[in-house]
């Protein structure tokens, strides 16, 4: 049986964790499984590389060793790492921090998919891209002004890609995975007040079980992939469509 290869970031914890575990959960799928921090698992389908994508030069120089040339029936790349940010108005911002964001949010994920369409352009394969958005890529939010931006522009650069290789063997998909229950949810809870207006609200989707579980958003993004076909749109989200 020929194997099938995911290529995945920011797996060490919350959605990344789900999506993680939902891949090793299949025989046929190796992992090369890249985050800041290691998990350190023992499992002979997994290659974790730490990589902190605040640091471009360093994804950079490792760029070549994260697209392994073996023969693969299918190669998927999920670009999942994440950051809030800051959650300041515009002119509270510190310099570094927007610098991280967009080095996060948008640059590395941008890194990736191009080495990604580069080193596969001519491999045999099924090639899908899967890069992870936001709702808040299409709806401005106060203070979000870091997360917002970072979100609308690799949702766009997903979606230049995909009409670029509109006749290729390449999948293009720019997903929003609704509002899950995860790390970042608790640091947009944590946020000053002062600083977040709709912060009320945000405690109000934990205390009334308004959040979706990791591990059900990493089920409804398996499937999409596994079923491209069935979603013809670059832009998704995972709150439109319901498991079979």
């Amino acid at each position: 049986m020929k194997k099938s290869l995911l290529i995945l970031t920011g797996h060490s914890k919350g959605l990344g964790r789900a999506i993680l575990d939902t891949y090793l959960s299949k025989d046929n799928f190796e992992v090369i499984a890249i985050s800041r921090t290691k998990l350190g698992l023992s499992n002979p389908n997994l290659s974790e590389i730490s990589i902190d994508f605040g640091d471009l030069d360093v994804l950079e120089n490792e760029l070549s060793n994260l697209f392994p040339s073996d023969e693969f029936e299918e190669i998927i790349l999920i670009n999942n790492a994440g950051w809030i940010g800051e959650i300041k108005p515009v002119g509270s911002l510190q310099v570094k921090n927007l610098r991280n964001s967009v080095n996060i949010n948008l640059l590395a994920p941008m890194y990736l998919t191009n080495a990604f369409v580069y080193a596969y352009k001519d491999y045999p394969a099924k090639k899908i891209i899967c890069n992870i958005s936001s709702g808040a890529a299409s709806k401005p939010m106060e203070s979000w002004g870091e997360y917002c931006s970072t979100k609308a522009a690799i949702a766009m650069f997903t979606m230049v890609a995909a009409k670029e290789n509109s006749n290729s063997q390449f999948r293009f998909f720019s997903v929003a995975p609704g509002i899950v229950d995860t790390q970042m949810q608790e640091e947009i809870r944590q946020a000053d007040e002062l600083d977040f207006p709709q912060i009320e609200r945000f405690k109000s989707y934990k205390e009334n079980g308004d959040l979706s579980s990791p591990e059900l958003v990493a089920s409804k993004i398996t499937y999409l992939l596994a079923h491209e076909n069935e979603f013809q749109d670059v832009i998704q989200d995972v709150r439109n469509f319901d498991l079979p």
